[in-house]
């Protein structure tokens, strides 16, 4: 965290991906470090909201600002381009500002057929 480098969790369902990320987070948590966890599909919801009513920049900083957000559940669903454009922002936005966990249980090669770009996918 303090390096601001990001984990990756992979694997099939139920093997303790988010659990994992949960005792991450209680332990930076307890060494004072803000994080911040959400579920990707609240995530988009939430900026989708924000981008529809004008609001997005005020709103992405709720993302940027802890020193770890975890993003839990990449790949339960697919993105549509609006949502891909927004998860980009929150990763471009905390690039070398904060670390970011993500889990998925895709594999990084199929993130670019779940985001409709393989380039944006890398």
């Amino acid at each position: 965290v303090t390096r601001h480098e990001n984990v990756l969790f992979l694997g099939p369902p139920g093997v303790g991906k988010s659990h994992l990320a949960v005792a991450l987070a209680v332990e930076a948590i307890s060494q004072g470090i803000s994080v911040y966890f959400v579920s990707l599909s609240q995530l988009i919801e939430d900026l989708r909201k924000a981008y529809t009513e004008n609001r997005l920049d005020k709103r992405l900083r709720i993302y940027i600002r802890p020193k770890l957000l975890i993003i839990d559940e990449i790949g339960y669903l697919p993105f549509d381009s609006l949502a891909a454009n927004l998860f980009f922002q929150v990763v471009s936005a905390r690039y070398e500002r904060g670390s970011i966990l993500l889990t998925s249980n895709k594999s990084f090669g199929e993130w670019g057929e779940l985001m409709g770009d393989p380039i944006l996918a890398t």
